[in-house]
C-alpha cells in the first residue's frame, strides 16, 4: 500500500487524478476499522489530514459551508444553534475520542446506510461540494448515495466541504441503537420544520440500501401542521407522520433488528422528532 500526504488542496487533487483508486483519510474511523477485521488495503491512502483549509466553516449564501476535515466535536461545539439537527446527530457519534477524529465528509464518502449525519442532511437538504482537478461539482444530497456504501462521487473527485442550510427553524434528530451509545443505529429519523415556507424536511437512516427522505409525509406535514393558529400538535396528525415516515423505508432483518421492528421504530421515532420540532417552535403554548 502506498501512502500520498499532500499538503494543498491542489497537491491532493492532482494525486486523486493520478491515482484514481486512491482512498482518501482523515479521521480513518471507519477505515481503519475495516483495516483491523482484515479487509483488503487500498492501494493507495491518500492522508488529507495536513491540508489546513479543510478544517474551515464558514456562513455563505445562507448555509454553513463544512470544510471536509471539520469534526464532529466541533460541529456540537461550534455549530449547534446554526445547524441543530447535525449536532444533535453528531452527539449520537461513537465516543468522545472518534467525535475528535471522524467528520462528516468521511461519513458521507462511506455512504453507510446507517451513517448518523446522513438524516440531517437529507432534512435540510445539504449540498455536497465535490472537486477535481476538472473543476468543482455540486451534488445535491438527494442525488449523493446510489446504493449501499455507493455515492456520486467520480473516480478522481474528492469531497471539499458540505453546505448546509443555516436552520431557519426547529429541526430534530432521533436514532434506536442496540444500547445508548457508541453504538451504530438500529434505525434513525431527522427532521426539520421551515416556518417560513410551512415546509416540512425528513431523512431516514439505517431502514433502505441508502439513507433517504420520506416526501409524503412531508407534504402530509406541512399540510396539516397549525402553521397560523399555533397550539398543541394533534396526536393523530403525529401518528400520521410517524405512520408515513415508517411507509417510506424499506428495512430488512440484520443482526441489529428486524424489518418489522425498524418499521414500528421509525413511526415512533418520526411522531416523538416531529412533536419535539413542533413544541420547540412554540406551538405548545
Amino acid at each position: 500500500m502506498d501512502f500520498v500526504a499532500p499538503r494543498t488542496w491542489t497537491d491532493a487533487l492532482h494525486a486523486k487524478a493520478e491515482h484514481p483508486d486512491a482512498v482518501p483519510i482523515a479521521g480513518g474511523t471507519d477505515l481503519m476499522v475495516g483495516l483491523n477485521f482484515g479487509a483488503k488495503p487500498p492501494a493507495v491512502l491518500l492522508d488529507l489530514t495536513r491540508i489546513t483549509e479543510l478544517t474551515e466553516w464558514y456562513r455563505e449564501d445562507g448555509a454553513i459551508r463544512i470544510g471536509a476535515g471539520v469534526t464532529y466535536s466541533r460541529i456540537i461545539a461550534e455549530l449547534a444553534n446554526a445547524t441543530p439537527a447535525l449536532a444533535a446527530a453528531s452527539r449520537t457519534v461513537g465516543s468522545p475520542q472518534i467525535r475528535n477524529r471522524a467528520t462528516v465528509a468521511g461519513n458521507l464518502g462511506t455512504a453507510s446506510p446507517a451513517g448518523d449525519a446522513h438524516p440531517p442532511l437529507l432534512a435540510t437538504g445539504a449540498v455536497v461540494e465535490a472537486e477535481s482537478v476538472r473543476g468543482t461539482r455540486l451534488i445535491g444530497i438527494d442525488e449523493f448515495f446510489l446504493g449501499v456504501k455507493r455515492n456520486a462521487l467520480a473516480a478522481d473527485e474528492l469531497i471539499r466541504a458540505v453546505r448546509v442550510p443555516a436552520a431557519p427553524g426547529p429541526q430534530q434528530f432521533a436514532k434506536v441503537g442496540t444500547r445508548n451509545s457508541m453504538v451504530i443505529a438500529v434505525c434513525s429519523v431527522a427532521v426539520a420544520l421551515d416556518p417560513a415556507t410551512r415546509s416540512v424536511g425528513t431523512g431516514i437512516g439505517s431502514a433502505a440500501p441508502t439513507p433517504r427522505r420520506a416526501p409524503q409525509a412531508e407534504s402530509f406535514a406541512a399540510a396539516a401542521l397549525p402553521w397560523a393558529g399555533g397550539g398543541a400538535l394533534d396526536d393523530d396528525v403525529a401518528r400520521e407522520f410517524g405512520a408515513r415516515v415508517a411507509a417510506a423505508a424499506a428495512p430488512i432483518d440484520d443482526v441489529r433488528g428486524t424489518e418489522a421492528y425498524r418499521r414500528h421504530a421509525l413511526a415512533v421515532l418520526a411522531r416523538r422528532a416531529l412533536t419535539w420540532a413542533w413544541a420547540d417552535l412554540g406551538g405548545a403554548r
